[in-house]
């Protein structure tokens, strides 16, 4: 036992060592990216580092996020509370949140915004690594190593991978990594790689990936495009009025289509070599040769299918499968000049970060196709990779977006300010507002209407202002955080440059007003564009609800909330439409509570995180526990499903099944979700809401910190992203309502 610890601690002072050799680089902006130190040519010190990056994947499949944390905090102190001794309960929660408070602090970035991991989904970092190979355009030998070491960290017992780092194995998970470990230059005789491959060929080889998978071997030459359905290109040529003009498709969906409709019209593959040959044996359980590749096209793994194909899409793939065999080759052509120009768009109105990962790769795949490696459109890619990559000490990853600064300083700064006992932190509270300040998008979009953007000046995004695509929660967390901001300074005389004026709000407000849906709920990125039955032509397999954006009831709230600010603060600015909006809002917000009280977090893991969005719309209906059924309801469905401790946590599996399913430990950020709705409503039992605090208290670690659990977001229903930030920013929220709710008693 004594040589096994030893082993470890040498190991990790090991790690930490090559931690030090990291450097995490931010701009005034927000963009962010990680940098290696050492030398990028010795060979022996990058196997090393790879080799110290050790991680228990069956403790936690989530990772701390230590490396950004250690360097972060480096020769800093925590608060010293072990002398301190409080009372009663809500003299802790003031000590527990001002070490919170003091801990999270450290961990801004000298730009002053939280940032962090923000990875989880295991096909993404895959994607990015056949473009590399492809382009030949490698990624830094730095980045390789650690890159090598988060897919081994991440691989599960049974030698597979799965959508996401808590999914159990699937077909395109593994897959997609076990290329990719090849395409590192590992050796198919590796035993990892063999326990990988075993599992591969017992569940009936490659021709079984889901369809996104069959793209992405198809490129690399390693799977037929034969046994791809079409991804019909001239789709974009017809007439914009019909319902499944891909312009109306949910924005992530059209801008990962656009792309890869583009390489499927263009059959973009690499050249065969010794190693694509070599993948064609490995991946298969029957000759390459010999393989049915109409017969593949529909073929799916039940390991990976979430939802299957309708007969519409059925019928629809059959009909344009047949087209391909007489496509017009001038239709074909303009097809995708228009496509092209379309993805160049794109490029330019977001900087060349793009929209997210996906398409981010898949684009990058294009312009080097339309304009070659050694061309400005796809150099300016390849300098935009690294923003999506994330070091931990599980290795480099990649994120579901060129990260989460915006939105996770907005909710950190309305935590804080939450009560008065964030006025000790003021002034990295003004600096953070700063950052939101220059946040803001303000320059339209240029081609706007050619390319089917709705506006954006005024917005804001999900991460910096040169992503440039506004969302609807963001805009009105914007909103409100400048307005509590605003407040917070003024009734405690902290001198702040308010340097968001009343006319930049307003174009806020604005935007927010134009992005309300018909039902009264409010999309992610824009109004909903085309009826729910289009959802049947998902053709994704792996994720459900992609094909339209609907309203949500998180983003229904933050609008709802941001109208709500705006409209207290400056009530004589278009009253009566902020008031209809509010109205049916919050209509909308009662319509989708479930029968049984509930509400489903289509964003975050997910009734605990649908119950805080859906109370804290209607209390800006002045709608509480004491005056109202929808809030009486929600509240006793929260309550039961408290556990013994005092807790709430919740699986993953919530989001999949759509179902309250409990997870096998009480978890930090579902308990301060909870506790937010219910402190929010009023919720009048007093000991349910002590007994949460408590618990929140009991997890906090002796320098402020709280432990990382469970994955607590999540997209499209089906699979899960790591947000490291909130186990801290969320307890401290939790805290410092239930502070000033204490302070009444």
């Amino acid at each position: 036992m004594r040589d096994k610890a030893s082993l470890l601690l040498k190991a990790r002072r090991t790690m930490n060592e090559f931690w030090k050799k990291w450097r995490f680089v931010s701009t005034a902006k927000g963009r962010q990216y990680w940098e290696y130190l050492g030398n990028e040519e010795d060979a022996e010190e990058l196997e090393q580092m790879q080799a110290s990056f050790q991680f228990e994947k069956s403790k936690n499949a989530n990772s701390a996020d230590q490396v950004y944390r250690f360097l972060a905090r480096e020769n800093k102190t925590s608060i010293n509370s072990a002398d301190t001794k409080a009372d009663n309960l809500k003299e802790q929660v003031s000590l527990a949140s001002k070490k919170a408070m003091y801990f999270y602090e450290q961990l801004l970035t000298e730009n002053h915004f939280i940032t962090g991991d923000y990875g989880g989904p295991m096909f993404l970092l895959p994607g990015l690594i056949i473009v590399s190979y492809l382009s030949n355009t490698p990624l830094k030998k730095s980045y390789q190593a650690l890159i090598k070491a988060y897919i081994f960290n991440q691989q599960n017992e049974d030698g597979g991978w799965g959508l996401h780092i808590e999914a159990p194995s699937g077909m395109f998970g593994t897959c997609m990594n076990y290329v990719a470990l090849r395409l590192l230059g590992l050796e198919k005789e590796d035993a990892r790689m063999k326990l990988a491959r075993t599992w591969i060929k017992e569940h009936g080889g490659a021709t079984q990936v889901p369809s996104w998978g069959k793209f992405y071997l198809s490129v690399l030459n390693v799977y037929s495009w034969k046994g791809n359905n079409s991804l019909f290109p001239e789709m974009w040529l017809l007439p914009k009025w019909l319902p499944f003009y891909p312009a109306k498709y949910w924005c992530h969906a059209r801008m990962v289509y656009l792309p890869m409709a583009y390489c499927f019209g263009n059959k973009i593959q690499h050249p065969l070599n010794d190693l694509t040959l070599s993948l064609r044996e490995e991946l298969y359980t029957e000759p390459y040769q010999n393989i049915d590749w109409s017969k593949a096209r529909n073929a799916c793994s039940e390991t990976d299918l979430f939802r299957k194909s309708s007969p519409l899409l059925k019928l629809l793939n059959g009909f344009t499968n047949l087209y391909e065999n007489f496509a017009p080759k001038f239709l074909r052509k303009k097809a995708l000049k228009f496509i092209l120009a379309y993805i160049q768009a794109e490029d330019e109105h977001t900087n060349y970060i793009n929209i997210g990962p996906v398409n981010q790769a898949i684009n990058s795949l294009a312009m080097w196709h339309a304009h070659g490696k050694d061309s400005i459109e796809f150099n300016k890619h390849v300098e935009h990779w690294k923003d999506y990559l994330w070091l931990a000490e599980d290795g480099i990853k990649m994120q579901g977006y060129n990260g989460a600064q915006f939105w996770e300083t907005a909710f950190t700064m309305n935590a804080m300010n939450e009560s008065d006992l964030g006025s000790e932190f003021a002034s990295s509270l003004n600096n953070m507002y700063a950052f939101i300040d220059t946040c803001q998008i303000q320059n339209g979009i240029p081609k706007e209407k050619l390319f089917f953007r709705h506006p954006n000046e005024g917005g804001w995004p999900f991460s910096t202002v040169e992503h440039a695509w506004p969302i609807t929660d963001c805009t009105a967390d914007g909103i409100k955080t400048v307005i509590k901001q605003h407040q917070f300074a003024r009734q405690r005389n902290i001198a702040l440059n308010e340097t968001v004026s009343f006319e930049r709000l307003t174009k806020a407000v604005d935007l927010v007003l134009s992005f309300q849906s018909e039902d009264g709920g409010w999309a992610s990125y824009e109004k909903r564009r085309a009826p729910f039955w289009i959802e049947m032509l998902n053709p994704s397999e792996v994720f459900g609800e992609i094909m339209v954006d609907y309203s949500y009831t998180e983003c229904s709230s933050s609008s709802i909330q941001g109208l709500y600010y705006f409209h207290k603060e400056y009530p004589d600015y278009k009253a009566e439409e902020i008031k209809h909006a509010l109205v049916n809002g919050i209509k909308f917000i009662k319509n989708n509570q479930g029968l049984d009280g509930s509400w489903y977090g289509s964003w975050g893991v997910c009734y605990t995180y649908g119950a805080w969005f859906g109370l804290e719309a209607l209390a800006c209906g002045e709608e509480f526990y004491h005056n109202s059924e929808s809030a009486r309801k929600a509240c006793d469905y929260l309550i039961s499903k408290q556990r013994t401790d005092g807790s709430w946590g919740e699986s993953f599996e919530s989001c999949v099944r759509m179902k309250y399913v409990q997870h096998e430990k009480g978890q930090i950020i579902n308990t301060a979700w909870a506790l937010l709705g219910l402190l929010q409503a009023k919720y009048p039992n007093v000991e349910n809401i002590e007994k949460g605090i408590q618990f929140l208290l009991s997890r906090q670690e002796e320098n402020g910190d709280f432990p990382q659990e469970g994955i607590s977001g999540v997209f499209n229903k089906n699979c899960m992203e790591t947000y490291t930030s909130y186990r801290n920013v969320f307890p401290i929220w939790a805290l410092n309502r239930y502070y000033n709710w204490a302070l009444t008693k």
